[in-house]
């Protein structure tokens, strides 16, 4: 069995990456009834004997004495870390995966990147070390960061750049969350495309989610639970509960339920890792299949079915809807529009009582209206896990390489370059060690260059569609 280590950054990171541990426990404690430790659970847990006080040995079988999260917590200001410490998940993380300053990064990628980066570069380093030393068999990293702000974007990709170079041949996968075009941070286009460049050169798959297709989903389950078409039972002593047992609202935690997708989505992608399935879909075949030239790896995500909470009675879909709704915008965790763009690669991530049958019969049943780039029609890559999410039936994740993600490019070049044309707020960056004008010329650039890539792609369709018509008119001609 392989192990995966998560390294979450900046405010957003690490509460994303709090619901991601909160609902995964949730998962195995509803099919591990024992309280074993075992391989399923040491793919993203320890199991630690902690009676001899602070981090003690590994136990590798039997009883759970003190799981702890293979992770690595790092935040330049410490209000969200300090909250997830004194939270229900406080006994999961210990000091030594933690890395916290107090100041923050103002908003500037440079001082994530290039100032904090550099001073806290041996430490991340140290604790990256200790923590893969605990694995028997790392297989990738998931980072996750958000792209507007100073900490996730900047110190970010440093983390990035450092698990290259430390960890050539462990899988880099990152979960980048971008701004919308409404964001209150200023600076954002110029932190997003400064990191843009560090995730062509170093991820190996991004997966981008966009803060506005969240806030659109939320907005679309709470209309659904307000009209009663959803039921919203909360457990009481579920995991979404505080310490005290109240229920948490969704008005305490603003962003809880929109991180709380992400986690779906997370948690989703790596079920196969962790559980058992007659089609288990190994993470490293996913870059494998999905990614066939290495700067265009970004994937957009679809979810079947959206909650935002674990316990809300999501009325199941019958089978070849869920299929259908994995190809609807409205299930999409980035606004973009695959039906009408061109796929290099679509994998499929289905979990609970699904047969192969069923999969490929909705793959031939969706192929006629989705198009595909002619030299990989059977771009298809598919995995069945065992167990569902907590409370389902079955659900499905979509991951598409597909040219719809260009606009989203194109939109963040366009918001860079406004305040780029007039040098608007360059001296905060420019002010730092280390921070040069090129690496805006040279971010922009690589953008530009990622951006051609899919337009020459797209050319391809084009051409491909030309054709298609030509061969029925002469097939017409023919026939008649």
């Amino acid at each position: 069995m392989t192990q995966s280590v998560v390294v979450q950054v900046g405010q957003c990171g690490n509460q994303v990456g709090c619901r991601f541990w909160d609902l995964a426990l949730r998962e195995h404690a509803a099919v591990n009834k024992k309280g074993i430790y075992d391989e399923a659970l040491s793919s993203f847990f320890r199991n630690v004997d902690t009676r001899s006080g602070g981090d003690g040995p590994g136990i590798y079988k039997g009883k759970i004495c003190s799981l702890k999260a293979r992770a690595l917590l790092i935040d330049m200001e410490e209000g969200v870390v300090n909250e997830i410490l004194q939270g229900p998940l406080r006994d999961m993380f210990d000091s030594k995966q933690l890395i916290t300053d107090v100041s923050g990064s103002g908003n500037n990628w440079a001082v994530g990147h290039k100032l904090y980066g550099y001073q806290y570069r041996e430490s991340i380093v140290e604790k990256l070390r200790k923590t893969a030393e605990h694995c028997d068999c790392l297989q990738c990293f998931f980072i996750i960061h958000s792209m507007g702000g100073g900490t996730g974007s900047g110190l970010g990709t440093f983390v990035l750049n450092l698990l290259e170079d430390e960890f050539p041949e462990v899988y880099r996968f990152v979960t980048s969350v971008y701004p919308s075009g409404e964001d209150d941070v200023i600076t954002s286009p110029y932190n997003s495309v400064l990191a843009m460049k560090e995730l062509n050169e170093h991820a190996d798959c991004v997966l981008p989610v966009e803060n506005e297709s969240l806030f659109d989903i939320v907005n679309k389950i709470n209309q659904m639970i307000n009209s009663g078409k959803l039921g919203s039972t909360v457990k009481q002593n579920s995991l979404v509960t505080s310490s005290t047992g109240s229920v948490k609202t969704l008005q305490e935690k603003p962003f809880d339920a929109m991180n709380n997708i992400v986690a779906n989505l997370l948690l989703n992608l790596t079920s196969s890792a962790r559980f058992e399935g007659s089609l288990n879909m190994d993470l490293n075949e996913i870059s494998m299949n999905l990614v066939p030239f290495p700067r265009l790896h970004y994937l957009v995500s679809s979810l079947t079915p959206l909650y935002t909470l674990a316990d809300v009675n999501v009325p199941s879909r019958r089978l070849d809807q869920m299929f259908s709704d994995a190809f609807s915008r409205d299930h999409q965790l980035i606004q973009a529009d695959p039906k009408h763009s061109l796929y290099l690669a679509c994998a499929l991530l289905v979990r609970g009582n699904v047969q192969v049958s069923d999969l490929r019969r909705n793959i031939e049943r969706l192929k006629p209206s989705l198009h595909f780039v002619s030299w990989n029609q059977e771009g298809w890559k598919t995995g069945l896990c065992s167990v569902p999410p907590v409370g389902h039936s079955h659900s499905l994740l979509a991951l598409a390489n597909n040219t719809c993600i260009k606009p989203t490019f194109i939109e963040l070049k366009e918001r860079f370059m406004k305040l780029y044309k007039k040098k608007a707020h360059l001296h905060h960056y420019l002010q730092i060690d280390g921070m040069e004008q090129s690496c805006f010329s040279e971010a922009v650039s690589s953008l530009s260059d990622l951006i051609e890539e899919y337009n020459e792609l797209d050319v391809t369709k084009d051409d491909q569609f030309h054709n298609e018509v030509e061969a029925h008119t002469a097939l017409g001609h023919y026939t008649t």
